[in-house]
């Protein structure tokens, strides 16, 4: 490969006074302008936030804390993409991703939860659930995987199994990832028409798009039962999918007290219209 010549050299971007030059040689050089400061401004926050959580991952590890994180919503929802950022610099020795097939036959006997439970964080560890028990919640009915009784059982029993996570000193954080259908819709083309991404796409996803309404009634019936004050559910707008991994990322940073988290300040606030608690007012993309 023949290397090129910069399109902006060391010595010119050196040499700006202000933003208006700097806008000029952006325009004579046919640079977007506004893009190109979006996104050197989105990888910086990238980076000062993940050094932030490599800063919470020491206070968890130190302080032997066990924290759960849950990533759940609809297809192609930016879910992925997000615990990717989370994790890709943390120390993989105290964390982990779980992201469970589905259950085996003798695991479909066993007590819905059990292989949850097997996957709950230690002492000193963070795991970030690539969905979760949750699947009982929305997936699952609306897909046709389980029967009312088993979704009802579920629907009773998960206040009282995340209250005692609670009690044993288990933190859960739940984010929903909020994505428009019209969005869902142009995420799947894409996938279809990237041979990298071509993998993401499975049966189920193939119906999202057309059972939209059922999942929303599920969805639904999901925040009005299990969020609680221990364990809220919190609401992640993501049709904008870098914004999303920003604001899921302060949410977290701004729930956990880690050491060194005031040198932060206001930096990991999230913005409430982009990630805020369920409420039954809140605007949902979704």
């Amino acid at each position: 490969m023949i290397d090129s010549e910069p399109i902006i050299t060391y010595e010119e971007f050196s040499g700006i006074n202000d933003k208006n030059e700097l806008k000029q040689l952006f325009k004579n050089r046919g640079i977007k302008y506004r893009k190109t400061l979006s996104v050197l401004k989105y990888e910086s926050d990238l980076r000062d936030l993940q050094i932030e959580l490599i800063k919470m991952q020491n206070w968890v590890k130190e302080k032997k804390k066990r924290i759960a994180i849950i990533f759940e919503g609809r297809d192609a929802a930016g879910k992925g993409g997000a615990i990717r950022r989370f994790t890709e610099h943390l120390n993989p020795r105290s964390m982990r991703v779980v992201a469970l097939n589905k259950p085996t036959n003798t695991e479909k006997g066993q007590w819905y939860f059990t292989r949850y439970v097997k996957e709950l964080p230690n002492p000193g560890e963070i795991v970030f659930y690539d969905r979760s028990w949750y699947n009982r919640a929305v997936v699952e009915p609306v897909m046709g995987f389980c029967n009312t009784k088993q979704y009802e059982k579920f629907m009773r029993q998960t206040p009282e199994f995340e209250h005692l996570l609670y009690e044993d000193g288990v933190i859960i954080i739940k984010l929903w990832f909020s994505v428009s259908k019209e969005v869902q819709k142009n995420r799947f083309d894409s996938r279809k028409l990237t041979p990298i991404k071509q993998w993401k796409i499975s049966p189920v996803d193939e119906r999202a798009t057309e059972l939209w309404d059922k999942y929303t009634r599920y969805k639904e019936a999901m925040f009005s039962r299990t969020h609680t004050t221990y364990s809220p559910w919190v609401i992640i707008n993501s049709d904008d999918k870098k914004m999303a991994r920003l604001e899921s990322m302060r949410y977290v940073l701004s729930t956990l007290e880690y050491d060194g988290k005031e040198e932060a300040g206001n930096f990991i606030n999230p913005d409430p219209t982009k990630a805020s608690k369920y409420y039954r007012t809140v605007e949902q993309i979704d």
